[in-house]
């Protein structure tokens, strides 16, 4: 029998993973944001499902108490996804410091430069 947190588990999932292919769609995400959230959806809904997969997998992996293994792993890419946003603004952010160095040389030789007279025809 399906209790009730499998099915807001399940459609927990669905919907994540809907509102996803919305924005990739709409283009609010970009395709390789989508590829990490994506999977993640998939894991959610199915676990939701099929709750016990957590207990078969748990013992395999040497957990004793296998509830705390969507826990732990849930963490981990909590962490590794934080990481990978502090370098995607790191980029951003050395991206954004280069173009306002060019746009200010630019501006520089503009100063610099006599106003070319417009050639009459």
């Amino acid at each position: 029998m399906v209790t009730s947190y499998q099915w807001i588990s399940t459609g927990t999932g669905a919907l994540v993973a809907a509102a996803i292919f919305y924005l990739v769609r709409r283009d609010h995400l970009h395709g390789r944001y989508a590829l990490w959230w994506l999977p993640i959806a998939v894991v959610v809904a199915v676990l939701g499902a099929y709750p016990r997969l957590v207990d078969l997998v748990g013992p395999v992996l040497g957990i004793h108490y296998p509830p705390v293994l969507p826990l732990v792993v849930g963490f981990a890419l909590v962490l590794i996804k934080l990481l990978m946003m502090d370098i995607e603004r790191s980029k951003s952010e050395r991206r954004l410091q280069r173009l306002i160095q060019r746009v200010a040389i630019l501006e520089g030789r503009l100063r610099h430069t006599p106003p070319v007279e417009p050639e009459e025809y």
